[in-house]
């Protein structure tokens, strides 16, 4: 319940207009961790195995699952793990090599460490010899639901055992001709150390202080060392480097002040338009590019126009935390989208958690992405970030609701939603290598209790939920169809109604956002109470120009709600009644963590 009441008028400018190219490009994204999405298991084993905790498979993304994810508004489904990746289960009886568990990172292993860019994980399979076959399955499956497939793309790093049993006919493996005997050459595949061998780790403790797998004793050999994946050329890298991953060389000397070696093409880039053209002859509509920026923006730029002369509505989504180079990415690069983590996600979490200010909001648009909201990917969790409703983050899913309004609201841009974020998923638990820190593991064999519920044992009805949780997957479900379904929230313009002090904590408006989409033929007024704890009265001044803008030649503006969202189901915001008409001003009473959607009509 609010601890106080506080009355507020938020100032205006008339400047707050974005610049921005609007392009219909209101995606909506849903993440599924593959190997964790179906998995029925409920014993959570810390550093439990695949026969312990079980693992779920392709089968299990029925067309149950993905109908219901489809009534969240959702255009494209992100399957996160496909591609084969280093792992301490043991598949030698499918001739699949086994890994050495000193170069690999839980259990179940990083999906981020490739093992074969031409196969899929064998976790994921009920028959791993067909498992490629389940695979496109899957493909199928979601293309018959009207919704579009994006898998990873890691073109940075593979694992240390990194070795292809699927490539194709006449396709040579990384590093097959590489010349081991010189730290760099533009024609090699990785980078290596001459003559020294590469040393793991010794903190490291692959299966925990009291367990041991069948493969403790196998211990990792490389001679000469290959660099490791976050650029380090030491043959020790250090726990906290990337230490179970390689370098892969795009013909940049890194070690001579990245000097570009492009012409002739590197081999490497040969090799990565061929894997990439190899997913897109199996139906895949879209690439989320790992760690982007740590690949030449040359190499993009001679890519991805070669894949969309294939399939020209492919999509590729860059994984970038430098703002300085978001504009290179886009317009040499040819990316279609960046994350916006470091401006909006950023902006967003300080607030959830009670410690920030709207004019981050206005910065974000502003300063960092100015001119190419568009195609920025918005989210509010995926799998490298906490969940929102982790003691780690903010500690209540309903914190979710303002800013999930903004980040699906604000620009035209996609918007993206993790598996298990619509009920409220906490991350809890000691899963293994992932730890207790408020993320759901990418690392371990795990089941994912809160999204289990809703799952509800392959029913995928929801009939494991609580009331409190069936009302938040509805506001998820609500909001992100509104998007879909308003032309307005994906072309309109944008216009900001409250720019704030920084500093300003005598009132509430450092809170409170406020601002309008329009089209010519409809207005839309989106207000959000990021406050925990405080219902704020607000004066919302709809003054010159912002009635010209809305209301024309009228006077008079007629208010009618589309959707409002608050945790307290008896808090109502206050204006004359519930369609009112308004000169001036609009009064409202805004609850903590509520959100508001109004139509403006003039009269």
């Amino acid at each position: 319940m609010p601890k106080s009441n506080e009355t507020i008028t938020l100032p205006l400018s008339p400047d707050n207009y974005s610049d921005e190219l609007i392009i219909d490009n209101k995606f909506i994204i849903y993440q599924i961790f593959t190997r964790l999405f179906g998995n029925k298991n409920t014993t959570n084993k810390t550093y439990g195995s695949l026969e312990e905790n079980g693992v779920g498979k392709f089968n299990d993304i029925t067309e149950k699952a993905l109908a219901e994810i489809k009534k969240l508004g959702t255009t494209h489904v992100w399957y996160t793990g496909i591609i084969e990746h280093a792992t301490m289960t043991d598949y030698t009886a499918f001739n699949i090599k086994t890994d050495a568990i000193d170069v690999v990172k839980g259990r179940a292993g990083s999906p981020y460490a490739i093992k074969d860019y031409y196969d899929v994980n064998p976790d994921l399979a009920e028959d791993v010899k067909n498992r490629m076959a389940e695979f496109e399955a899957l493909v199928d499956r979601t293309h018959q639901q009207g919704l579009k497939v994006i898998i990873d793309f890691v073109p940075n790093h593979v694992a240390r055992t990194y070795h292809s049993d699927a490539r194709p006919p006449g396709v040579e493996d990384f590093g097959a001709h590489d010349n081991t005997h010189v730290s760099f050459s533009p024609q090699n595949n990785f980078y290596y150390i001459p003559g020294q061998q590469l040393v793991v780790p010794k903190a490291y403790n692959p299966l925990s202080k009291n367990e041991k797998g069948q493969q403790e004793e196998v211990k990792f050999v490389e001679n000469p060392a290959k660099v490791t994946g976050n650029d380090v050329f030491s043959a020790t890298p250090t726990i906290n480097d990337w230490f179970e991953t390689i370098k892969l060389n795009y013909g940049v000397d890194i070690q001579h002040h990245r000097t570009k070696h492009f012409d002739p093409i590197p081999d490497t880039w040969l090799k990565m338009r061929n894997i990439l053209l190899f997913w897109a002859k199996k139906g895949v509509d879209g690439f989320r590019c790992d760690m982007a920026e740590m690949v030449p923006v040359e190499f993009w730029a001679w890519l991805i126009p070669q894949i969309k002369s294939f399939n020209q509505d492919i999509i590729f989504i860059a994984e970038i935390y430098n703002p300085h180079e978001y504009h290179n990415y886009i317009q040499q690069g040819k990316f279609d989208f960046l994350y916006d983590k470091v401006g909006l996600y950023d902006s967003l979490r300080r607030l959830m958690e009670g410690k920030g200010n709207t004019a981050d909001i206005t910065r974000s648009w502003k300063e960092e992405t100015r001119g190419i909201g568009s195609h920025m990917l918005r989210f509010l969790e995926n799998h490298d970030e906490q969940r929102i409703a982790s003691n780690h983050f903010a500690g209540n899913p309903w914190a979710a609701v303002p800013a999930m309004t903004v980040s699906a609201t604000l620009a035209s841009g996609p918007i993206m939603l993790y598996f298990g974020q619509e009920v409220g998923e906490p991350g809890k638990g000691t899963e293994g290598f992932q730890g207790e820190d408020g993320r759901t593991t990418i690392f371990d064999y795990w089941g994912v209790p809160e999204h289990q519920k809703w799952m509800n044992n392959g029913q995928f009805d929801g009939g494991g939920l609580s009331p409190e949780q069936r009302s938040l997957r509805n506001f998820y479900r609500q909001l992100l169809s509104l998007v879909r379904e308003e032309e307005v929230l994906r072309t309109g313009q944008f216009y900001q109604l409250h720019p704030h002090s920084v500093g300003d904590h005598g009132h509430g408006t450092h809170k409170i956002y406020a601002y309008l989409r329009h089209t010519p033929q409809k207005k839309i007024l989106v207000v959000v109470n990021f406050d925990r704890n405080q219902t704020i009265q607000a004066n919302i001044p709809i003054h010159e120009p912002e009635l010209k803008l809305v209301a024309a030649n009228h006077n008079h503006l007629k208010i009618n709600e589309i959707l409002t969202v608050s945790p307290d189901p008896e808090a109502k915001y206050i204006t004359t009644d519930r369609t009112s008409h308004v000169v001036g001003y609009i009064n409202l009473k805004l609850p903590p963590f509520s959100a508001y959607i109004f139509n403006l009509t003039g009269e």
